[in-house]
């Protein structure tokens, strides 16, 4: 029986059907979501400007110009905390929230399994950093093989995950460029950091590369988007753009034309980490404009370092600097970000914060949401319920007001829009 994603036979791919001008179903659906037209979408995801990640049977998601900003929520077990249950019930709780994907960074306990749980309970697209898995299934970077990385991504992609990240925009030049310029931080990409210890112990070229092409034509057969890394983010804001953060500009938007002339939607993750925020919106634009303004993907940014444990704000303003500047994607910080695995509470105050930003980057893009007008006409009112059926979070505004009270507890009965609404009617 022949398998069918959103419309489309396995043996097609969107973006050829898009540059085919075929307004295909996922078309349809997602121009209906984001309120566009579907033929200006159409041309957005020809151009490689909109990618839509999709999973059978579930509503896809657009990512791009002219689209809503998108968040993501890490998720997954570490090699020290590794309960399925929890990291399946914090995706339950993005998703809840207000999550448009998950990603799945499992590299502790029954992986599989947590990865096909987060799958049966989430209706959202899922995406996966194949290496991690690959590097514990190995046993080590060092016996990790080109072979076993291309053979996790098929796993990956034929358990109907919607997107995958490889950080095949680094060579050995780029490393030993790296290891010559004067950064505080380093490098703190994690999947980068095992690609590039794969590459210096084995003293060989980035393990991606010689199969790029056969790991597009797994992904092209499942309609599957490929998130190019970002391996060389700052990871202070005292670490400038260098070299070899330019360079994996350059590399990633190359492989990026190479992937959509193979049938394979592409996603640019870059800026993201942590950027001091007079220069957020700058680096935004010279991301879009190196990269033939596809989607760009942004971890945070974190627009100051003294913030830990409140990382989640500060990455709420970094991100809407981001989004409001062009950023299509967030990624989202939670309050244990640098210091430990978040929790579930902690989860969703990262979504929250996100969503927040997100929809402040939408209003500098976009201009005053409509969201924004109904509730202040709810507030006027006083017609709590249909403010907390609005809210980012209604569920914390319900919980911080007083039930059953026409006012807040803040003015009682000496409420400044109650006093003055007969004289202003």
């Amino acid at each position: 029986m022949q398998v069918y994603r959103v419309g489309i036979p396995l043996n097609e791919n969107l973006l050829d059907t898009a540059i085919a001008g075929k307004e295909v179903q996922a078309i349809y659906a997602v121009a209906k979501t984001e309120g566009v037209r579907p033929t200006l979408l159409l041309k957005q995801v020809a151009s490689g400007r909109v990618v839509i990640l999709q999973r059978d049977g579930k509503q896809p998601v657009g990512i791009g110009e002219s689209l809503r900003t998108k968040i993501n929520a890490n998720i997954g077990t570490s090699a020290e905390i590794f309960d399925p249950g929890e990291e399946v019930k914090k995706a339950v709780v993005a998703e809840k929230y207000g999550a448009d994907t998950i990603t799945d960074l499992s590299m502790g306990g029954p992986i599989d399994k947590i990865r096909g749980g987060m799958l049966e309970e989430t209706n959202i697209p899922l995406t996966t950093v194949p290496i991690y898995q690959a590097i514990v299934e190995a046993g080590s970077i060092k016996a990790l093989t080109e072979y076993d990385l291309v053979q996790m991504i098929k796993k990956h992609v034929d358990e109907g995950i919607s997107s995958i990240v490889v950080h095949a925009g680094l060579t050995l030049e780029m490393l030993e460029k790296l290891m010559g310029v004067k950064r505080i931080m380093g490098m703190v990409s994690k999947g980068g950091s095992f690609t590039s210890a794969w590459m210096l112990q084995n003293n060989n070229e980035n393990p991606f590369l010689p199969r790029f092409n056969e790991i597009c034509e797994i992904l092209a057969e499942r309609d599957v988007v490929l998130s190019l890394g970002n391996t060389m983010r700052s990871g202070c804001i005292h670490d400038p753009m260098d070299e070899p953060q330019e360079e994996e500009i350059e590399m990633n938007a190359n492989l990026a034309r190479r992937a959509n002339e193979l049938g394979v939607q592409v996603i640019i993750e870059g800026m993201g980490g942590h950027v001091s925020p007079n220069i957020i919106s700058d680096y935004v634009a010279h991301y879009k404009r190196k990269t033939d303004h596809r989607p760009l993907f942004v971890a945070g940014p974190l627009p100051i370092d003294i913030g830990v444990g409140y990382d989640h704000i500060s990455g709420c303003v970094g991100g809407a600097l981001a989004a409001g500047a062009g950023a299509d994607y967030l990624c989202y910080i939670t309050p244990s970000e640098h210091l430990a695995l978040p929790n579930v509470d902690q989860v969703r105050e990262g979504i929250v914060a996100f969503k927040i930003a997100a929809h402040i980057g939408d209003t500098l893009k976009y201009g005053p949401r409509p969201e924004d007008k109904k509730l202040a006409e709810y507030r006027r009112a006083r017609d709590w319920e249909n403010q907390f059926q609005l809210a980012i979070d209604g569920d914390r505004a319900r919980e911080i007001h007083l039930p059953n009270k026409k006012t807040c507890s803040m003015c009682g009965k000496y409420c400044a829009i109650a006093i003055m609404e007969d004289y202003l009617k």
